[in-house]
C-alpha cells in the first residue's frame, strides 16, 4: 500500500504565516512610532514644592512690618522678635520674607512657631490677650486668613470665654463678631495654653480647609472647613495687638502640593441640596439665578415648597437665606441659612435652620 507523506509547507499555512509575519512587522513598526513622537514631544514640567524654611528672626530689617515696631530680644529665655504696635494703632503685621523685597507666596503647606505675649494693661482692665500668625494675606494686610490666640480666656472661671481660647477670621469682612454672632462656636473654641508661656502653634492649611494645632497634640483645636478669605495664595505675617507685647520664635514655613482649588465658581444653576444637621438629615432643591453679585431663587423640599432665596455671591462664595416651615409635630416658620464655596458643579459649607439645627450641606448641579 502506498503511503503520502503531507508537505510540511502546505501552501494555506505557508499563506497563513506570512500574513502573521507581515501584520507582526507592521505592529512593530507602529509601537516604534509612537514611542518615538511621545519621546519628541514636549512634556510639561511637575511642579515643583519649594522646600520648607526656617526663620531665625534674628534681623527686625528681615520684616516687612506694618503699624508697629519690631524687635530682637530674648524672651524667657530664648532670641525672639517681639512686636508691639504704634500708639495710634490697634494691631501690627510682620510679613515673613522669602528673597530681596519679596514676601513668601504661600497656598497650601504647614506654619510653624513658638508664640507668647506679655499683657500691659493695668491690673483689673480685662485682657485675655490677642497674638497670632496670618496667611494667604496681601502685603497691605487688607486680605487674610488668619488663627489667633486669647490665652487668658483659657483659663477663665468662665466656661463661655473658655470656648473663647482660640480664633478663626478673615478679612475683609469676617470679624470674630460677624463669626461669632452669625455661626456661634463653628469658628472659635477651647484649648489649653500658656498665659504669659511659649505656646507651640502648627497650622496647616489644605484647599479650603485649615487646622490648628497647639502645644503638640495629635489633634487639632480648631478646624476650619470653608476658609473665608478672598484670596488663595498669599504672605504670611505674625500679628499682634495694642496693650501687648508678641514674641515669636522658631517659626517655619514648609509649602506643600497646591490643591486644585479655583474661585470664581457659577451658583446659577438647579442644585440638589443635603443638608446634615445636629437635627437630622434633610433635602431640597434649589434653583438659583446670579446677577452680578446678587442671587436669587427658589427652594423646594424639607421646609416647604417654592420659597423665595435671596442672597450674595462673591468670588465663587456663595451666602443665601430663606424662610420655611420646620417640620414635626409642631410646625413653625424658621429661617434658614447657607453659606460656602461653589467649586465646579459641587458646593458645600454651613447651614443652619434659626434655634433650630446646625450642619453642612453639600449640593450637586443637576445636568
Amino acid at each position: 500500500m502506498a503511503t503520502h507523506t503531507r508537505s510540511a509547507t502546505e501552501p494555506g499555512k505557508t499563506v497563513e504565516r506570512s500574513g502573521l509575519l507581515r501584520a507582526a512587522g507592521a505592529g512593530l513598526v507602529a509601537i516604534s512610532t509612537l514611542l518615538f513622537a511621545n519621546a519628541q514631544a514636549p512634556r510639561t514640567p511637575e511642579p515643583v514644592t519649594p522646600p520648607a524654611r526656617s526663620f531665625v528672626l534674628s534681623d527686625p530689617n528681615d520684616l516687612s512690618v506694618t503699624d508697629g515696631k519690631a524687635e530682637t530680644v530674648e524672651y524667657q529665655g530664648r532670641k525672639a522678635i517681639r512686636l508691639t504696635t504704634t500708639q495710634s494703632k490697634e494691631e501690627v503685621f510682620a510679613f515673613l520674607p522669602s528673597s530681596a523685597d519679596k514676601g513668601i507666596q504661600f497656598q497650601d503647606g504647614t506654619i510653624e512657631a513658638d508664640i507668647a505675649l506679655k499683657i500691659l494693661t493695668p491690673p483689673g482692665v480685662r485682657m485675655p490677650g490677642f497674638v497670632g500668625i496670618a496667611f494667604r494675606a496681601s502685603t497691605d494686610a487688607s486680605h487674610y486668613d488668619m488663627f489667633y490666640l486669647r490665652p487668658r480666656n483659657s483659663h477663665s472661671e468662665d466656661q463661655a470665654m473658655r470656648n473663647h481660647s482660640v480664633q478663626y477670621v478673615a478679612a475683609p469682612g469676617f470679624d470674630w463678631y460677624k463669626l461669632r454672632r452669625e455661626w456661634p462656636w463653628i469658628y472659635e473654641s477651647y484649648t489649653d495654653l500658656q498665659p504669659e508661656g511659649w505656646n507651640k502653634v502648627k497650622i496647616e492649611v489644605h484647599g479650603r480647609t485649615a487646622k490648628l494645632y497647639l502645644n503638640g497634640s495629635a489633634n487639632p483645636s480648631l478646624t476650619v472647613n470653608g476658609l473665608k478669605g478672598e484670596d488663595l495664595r498669599g504672605s504670611v505675617a505674625l500679628w499682634g495687638y495694642s496693650g501687648e507685647e508678641a514674641y515669636f520664635s522658631n517659626v517655619k514655613v514648609t509649602p506643600a502640593a497646591d490643591e486644585a482649588v479655583t474661585n470664581d465658581g457659577e451658583a446659577s444653576g438647579t442644585w440638589e441640596v443635603k443638608f446634615a444637621s445636629d437635627y437630622g438629615a434633610y433635602e431640597g432643591s434649589m434653583s438659583l439665578h446670579r446677577d452680578g453679585n446678587v442671587v436669587k431663587g427658589t427652594w423646594s423640599g424639607a421646609f416647604g415648597q417654592d420659597q423665595p432665596v435671596s442672597g450674595t455671591w462673591r468670588n465663587g462664595y456663595v451666602e443665601l437665606t430663606f424662610d420655611g416651615t420646620w417640620p414635626g409635630e409642631k410646625p413653625a416658620p424658621v429661617t434658614l441659612t447657607l453659606a460656602g464655596w461653589v467649586d465646579g458643579d459641587a458646593a458645600k459649607g454651613r447651614m443652619k435652620a434659626e434655634g433650630r439645627a446646625d450642619g453642612q450641606w453639600t449640593a450637586l448641579r443637576k445636568k
